[in-house]
């Protein structure tokens, strides 16, 4: 492993609970983040309260985006001050021979950093994009967007100079007094599935369903129709 692999870009963004766990190489980094659109954004209000929003994430080479309201005061917060944006997975139970040991199987990303508000002139691209990114094609076949929806909607990014990963793959970890105690002990795996489609009321009943229609992160890992 590169040694810079082992560095971390900052001393906020330094993994200090467990520092074992720590990822600070990009590849682990953007897997993350391809892998799970779900993210958090932290910021702090102009009135000093804390706030925790989920939003949609994608990333785009070093860069990672989210959208939202034009009007949303927690976008207008991530452009005034600095901010963290949380992505994580759940990948399995740890169920041990004590409570104490009990843990979980995860994947993490925390970016810290200030956010920078697209353009108009490059709104529609990156939504464009957003779109292709979970599904792949489907922004051609689309309404274009009318120029009151862009100019409803706010596009944030954020570089990933400040990104690291914390991953936890490990086993049961009991002690040893307790590894011979009759108690069932092992990792339950945790996987995200897509349902089958469901086609909208509206829909004639002859429109084929298109192959994009399950996430590309979902397929990527295997998931099937």
């Amino acid at each position: 492993m590169n040694t810079q692999d082992l560095t971390p870009p900052s001393s906020r963004s330094r993994i200090r609970r467990a520092p074992h766990k720590a990822r600070y190489d990009r590849q682990t980094i953007h897997a993350i983040l391809d892998a799970q659109p779900l993210a958090h954004l932290g910021v702090v209000l102009d009135d000093g309260s804390p706030l925790v929003i989920p939003t949609l994430q994608w990333r785009e080479g070093d860069h990672v985006y989210i959208h939202g309201s034009a009007a949303s005061r927690a976008l207008k917060a991530a452009l005034a001050r600095p901010v963290c944006l949380t992505v994580s997975l759940l990948d399995g139970w740890k169920l041990a021979r004590s409570a104490f040991h009990h843990s979980v199987n995860y994947r993490s990303v925390v970016i810290h950093g200030r956010m920078h508000a697209v353009s108009d002139e490059e709104k529609k691209t990156k939504l464009d994009t957003m779109i292709d990114t979970f599904f792949p094609g489907r922004s051609g076949i689309l309404r274009p967007m009318k120029a009151k929806e862009l100019k409803a909607t706010m596009v944030l990014g954020i570089s990933l100079d400040e990104a690291v990963a914390k991953v936890d793959d490990l086993p049961v970890q009991d002690d040893a007094e307790d590894l011979n105690l009759p108690i069932w002990a092992g990792v339950v795996p945790v996987k995200t599935v897509a349902g089958h489609p469901q086609p909208d009321a509206n829909l004639p009943e002859d429109t084929p369903v298109p192959d994009h229609v399950i996430p590309v992160y979902l397929r990527a890992n295997g998931q099937n129709c």
